[in-house]
């Protein structure tokens, strides 16, 4: 039985629109809340696992509370590890956010620990009246499309992700690096990561790198930079992306171990709020079994102020 069979003999009414030949749907005529059947949740969890991100329109209905209740239905809820704020508190579970340098570049959500979020629900609070777009990539259909030696490469990388962002090289402003520096502060952390790894649910096999790639194992700086660009041109294809136009209560959920995304630049400096909450934590096997490593390194050391 096909899952949209599945989510039709659930809910009977619902409409699934594919919005790219690789990935996205959206799901028309569902409420989202916590009182949803266990039927429906599950429906909806294959939906996931088979577009990669779903999405949900008219679902102004829900505030922050009533999101956390109906992403508990998921799975656990998680913070978003080794981010803390400038009082040093960590973020929570449920958080808003905004528009940054950050969300402009490919990325996966929190991706420099060993472990990241399996599943993201965002909701759209407080859309800008133009640009906010979202584009999605399917991390399978951009291992698919490498040719077959670049492919074998891959199959065999490695790669060092750190939440010491370089804004020198990424060409960032100030502002942005001076937000960024505010928000990642406390502990560097460093990770050895498998640039493919395997989806446990879809046994997929899926390119990763994502923007806290510092380099390649094995490979110099510059070599690994080539390389990247190289590999994210492939995440970066029109015919392995969706695009999402944000309206007011759109709801957005996807696996963050099958895509990367990255916001449009088209807004300028106004600010996109959105109800941010992360589910259960996933550690990257590489194909043959190995586990992401973290090494944790010293606390980042304190600015000094001029005299």
């Amino acid at each position: 039985m096909s899952n949209t069979t599945t989510i039709h003999n659930a809910i009977p009414r619902a409409d699934i629109i594919k919005h790219a030949v690789r990935l996205g749907a959206e799901i028309k005529n569902i409420r989202l809340s916590d009182e949803l059947s266990d039927e429906v949740i599950r429906a909806i969890s294959r939906l996931l696992l088979e577009h990669k991100v779903i999405f949900f329109r008219d679902q102004g209905h829900l505030d922050d509370a009533e999101q956390q209740r109906f992403a508990i239905r998921l799975g656990s809820l998680i913070p978003r590890p080794a981010i803390r704020t400038t009082k040093g508190a960590s973020t929570p579970a449920m958080a808003s956010g905004r528009r940054s340098g950050l969300a402009d570049q490919m990325h996966m959500d929190v991706s420099f620990g060993d472990a990241c979020p399996k599943i993201s629900v965002v909701r759209g609070a407080v859309i800008p009246p133009y640009g906010g777009e979202i584009v999605w990539s399917s991390t399978a259909a951009a291992y698919l499309a490498l040719p077959e030696p670049l492919r074998m490469l891959a199959d065999n990388l490695w790669a060092v992700r750190c939440n010491a962002y370089d804004y020198t090289v990424a060409g960032r402003a100030t502002e942005d690096k001076n937000h960024f520096d505010d928000v990642f502060t406390g502990t560097n952390y460093e990770t050895a990561y498998p640039v493919v790894r395997v989806h446990p649910e879809t046994g997929e096999r899926m390119l990763v790198i994502g923007r806290f790639v510092q380099h390649f194992v094995g490979l110099q700086k510059y070599t690994s930079q080539k390389l990247f660009d190289l590999l994210q041109s492939y995440l970066a294809a029109p015919e392995n992306t969706v695009c999402w136009g944000w309206k007011s209560g759109d709801v957005a959920i996807w696996d963050n171990r099958a895509t990367e995304q990255h916001a449009v630049n088209k807004s300028g400096n106004q600010h996109r709020m959105a109800g941010h909450a992360a589910i259960d934590s996933d550690v990257p096997l590489s194909i043959v079994g190995r586990r992401s490593v973290t090494r944790i390194k010293r606390p980042k050391p304190q600015a000094t102020k001029a005299a």
